[in-house]
């Protein structure tokens, strides 16, 4: 069978579970035969042989049933990175880069910036923001140990120098460490939401997605415990729902944050909401 008539095969049947259906039937072609999907434009006659269609129709009945390309394929792209997934972590979204550029506006990009990433997962944003800021000291936080060992194998991936470590949000770390920056993309989904039981997030980490007290637990924990690791005028950024903006600049300036403000995405949803350190006296 010639490529585009594999593909075009494909392509209807995907049409059903997905909004890129052309998009996936090409990664995941290009994930059998080990090449870009520019190769497709380039060779659409070439003519597969049948070891090459039989691992292509297998990812594609398992994309079928729903779950996501980056686990089947086992990897994502995310800013300028290419990152490894697994079903341990979640899979980075073109959301959060929304995050990473509110973070970089907050810091000197050339300055030696101290910076924590708390639920690291893939380590996405924290090796995101040691790519941009390379003179910066940064740590990633997760408590999968799965998450922490995928973290690692990412940056050396991506031959960044960036310290990935297992704790419970702030548990293992001293109050001692003092970070200019603290971001977070953490669990924020109520666990009554109906989304979860729909598309991609199905096949993703529960607790990685869910939060009590309406989605917002983690949150107020992280917004109240920040202030000891957060250096004078240090900022504190997350990542959010996108009816979840005014409850968490409701929460930063209950706890005393200044210069709280909330960030949109691409969609314009409420995305990223800041604030910094509380004056204490």
């Amino acid at each position: 069978m010639r490529i585009d008539e594999l593909l075009k095969g494909a392509y209807e049947r995907l049409t059903f579970v997905s909004d890129t259906a052309q998009l996936d039937a090409q990664l995941l072609l290009a994930h059998v035969l080990g090449v870009t999907t520019a190769y497709f434009y380039t060779w659409p006659d070439k003519i597969l042989e049948h070891s090459s269609i039989a691992e292509f129709e297998a990812l594609l009945q398992r994309r079928e049933q729903g779950e996501p390309i980056a686990y089947i394929i086992r990897h994502q792209a995310f800013w300028t990175l290419e990152l490894e997934v697994a079903e341990c972590t979640l899979i980075p979204r073109a959301d959060t880069e929304r995050l990473v550029e509110v973070a970089l506006a907050l810091i000197d990009p050339m300055a030696a910036n101290c910076v924590l990433d708390l639920g690291t997962g893939t380590g996405a944003i924290a090796l995101a923001l040691a790519a941009e800021s390379p003179l910066s000291s940064v740590t990633g936080i997760d408590f999968n140990e799965e998450a922490v060992a995928l973290a690692r194998r990412n940056a050396k991936r991506n031959q960044l120098d960036v310290d990935f470590i297992q704790s419970s949000w702030f548990d293992q770390l001293d109050a001692s460490n003092q970070f200019n920056l603290i971001v977070s993309n953490p669990p924020y989904i109520d666990p009554d939401d109906e989304h979860l039981a729909q598309g991609d997030v199905r096949f993703e980490p529960r607790s990685a997605l869910v939060s009590e007290q309406q989605g917002l637990a983690d949150i107020l924990h992280i917004i109240a415990c920040a202030p000891s690791y957060l250096s004078e005028a240090g900022y504190l950024v997350f990542e959010h729902g996108y009816d979840q903006g005014a409850a968490v600049r409701s929460a930063f300036l209950a706890q005393g944050y200044t210069d709280v403000k909330t960030h949109q995405d691409l969609g314009a949803n409420d995305r990223v909401t800041q604030g910094r350190k509380p004056v204490i006296g």
